[in-house]
C-alpha cells in the first residue's frame, strides 16, 4: 500500500513527529520527507510524463503519457 503526502503529515502528526525524527527513524535525509509531503517528487515525474492511476480494485498503476 502506499501512502499519499497528506497521510505522511498525519501520521507524523500522531505520532507527534518532526521531519527530522522521522527521517532519522527512516534512514533518510530530512529534505526526502520535506520534498514528498511537499509534492516535489509527484510533481517532477508528472511532468515528465507519467500518469499515476488509482486504486481500481486491482491496485495503484503508473503509465507514461503517449508523446
Amino acid at each position: 500500500m502506499s501512502i499519499s503526502a497528506a497521510q505522511l503529515r498525519a501520521a507524523r502528526g500522531l505520532l507527534g513527529w518532526s521531519q527530522d525524527h522521522l527521517a532519522k527513524a527512516a534512514t533518510v535525509g530530512r529534505a526526502t520527507i520535506a520534498d514528498f509531503e511537499a509534492g516535489y517528487l509527484r510533481g517532477a515525474l508528472e511532468a515528465a510524463g507519467v500518469i499515476f492511476v488509482d486504486e481500481n480494485g486491482e491496485g495503484p498503476g503508473v503509465r507514461l503519457r503517449k508523446r
